[in-house]
């Protein structure tokens, strides 16, 4: 698989890698495996998606505990990413990034990993109550420790506050029926916070990546945050690449999803809206018919063509969707397939309609 490198570590990558969360936390608990969770996870190691994503609140836990099973007899082919910063209780998720949560978070993440230092360390929410600069550099003495090599920062969820001036910008741009040049949706303010922090923090020490939703139906970042990266050389890691499976053509409109699973509470996983939004995986599908590939691994592509710093994160539990998603990496869209991607309809349903 081609490598990427991130960060001004240079640290060297699989263009694409494995989003570990859907095996324990977030989708379909009835499905979860732990013997095929793992099989997926050989799976694309054994084909260059060396970044594992995980985070210690993903079960919480029980991923990283999961991880730590392929790690034991794989550490020298995988580069472990994951995340501290949020606390997992009965009905709600708090912050935490008192500096010394954080180094005790770190070390129970290297025992449930079973590996003596991780590669990217990354902060998944900022705690409002710690100024970012205490959290990060708490992180910072976890490198100088030898126990991370990296540090990373998750970008503000979509349903981060927008400008008020937003909601009408945007229904008027779905009127038009698209999104600003080369397809960048015009949506300011989105990661104005992630900005501010990125400044901060990047004081302290050095950033090596971002993580943030970056797909063909949510391009929020192609407005300012993927071109900060760009421009520092700082690595992207693009989560939620397929729209949370969307995007792969798999999902039919009604299905329906269990309680648990957060598409449930997802305005745009509807039966209305996922009917609404069929003409985005038609276009997918044209693309994907010309190379005789899948609407996934065009969705990839695309994500993979938006920069040399940007590495794609799809996550699944399955093994022959690790391998599905491990082909884009040899995908290479044209001009032509890039121009087309453009021109679909923005997608209909968000947190603020």
């Amino acid at each position: 698989m081609e490598r990427r490198t991130i960060g001004a570590g240079a640290l060297s990558v699989g263009s694409v890698g494995l989003g570990c969360m859907p095996m324990n936390w977030g989708y379909t608990t009835s499905q979860q495996n732990g013997e095929s969770s793992l099989r997926a996870v050989h799976a694309a190691l054994d084909r260059g998606c060396t970044v594992l994503d995980t985070a210690d609140m993903y079960g919480p836990f029980t991923n990283e505990l999961l991880v730590g099973r392929v790690l034991k007899e794989r550490r020298a082919d995988a580069f472990v990413s994951t995340k501290c910063g949020l606390l997992v209780g009965e009905q709600h998720i708090v912050a935490n990034g008192r500096p010394g949560y954080v180094k005790r978070a770190c070390d129970a993440s290297l025992r449930r990993l079973q590996t003596e230092v991780i590669d990217l360390y990354q902060l998944h929410r900022a705690d409002p109550e710690v100024p970012v600069e205490e959290t990060w550099g708490a992180m910072a003495e976890l490198v100088s420790a030898g126990k991370v090599r990296a540090l990373g920062l998750c970008a503000v969820g979509a349903r981060a506050p927008r400008r008020p001036e937003w909601r009408g910008q945007r229904a008027r741009r779905r009127e038009r029926g698209g999104t600003g040049a080369h397809g960048a949706a015009e949506a300011p303010g989105m990661h104005d916070a992630t900005l501010r922090q990125l400044e901060r923090v990047q004081q302290v020490f050095p950033v090596s990546a971002v993580e943030a939703e970056l797909s063909v139906w949510s391009r929020e970042a192609l407005a300012a945050l993927l071109p900060w990266c760009e421009a520092r050389g700082v690595g992207f890691l693009a989560a939620m690449p397929l729209g949370n499976g969307f995007l792969s053509g798999t999902l039919t409109p009604g299905q329906g999803f269990e309680p648990d699973d957060l598409r449930a509470r997802h305005p745009r996983f509807t039966a209305e809206m996922m009917a609404a939004n069929q003409p985005i995986v038609a276009g997918l599908r044209r693309v994907a018919a010309r190379h005789g590939a899948t609407p996934a691994q065009v969705a990839l592509a695309w994500v993979l063509a938006r920069g040399r710093h940007v590495v794609a994160l799809p996550g699944t539990k399955r093994e022959a969707w690790a391998v599905e998603n491990a082909g884009a990496a040899e995908l290479r869209l044209t001009e032509r397939d890039l121009a087309e991607i453009a021109e679909l309809p923005a997608a209909r349903g968000s947190w603020e309609d």
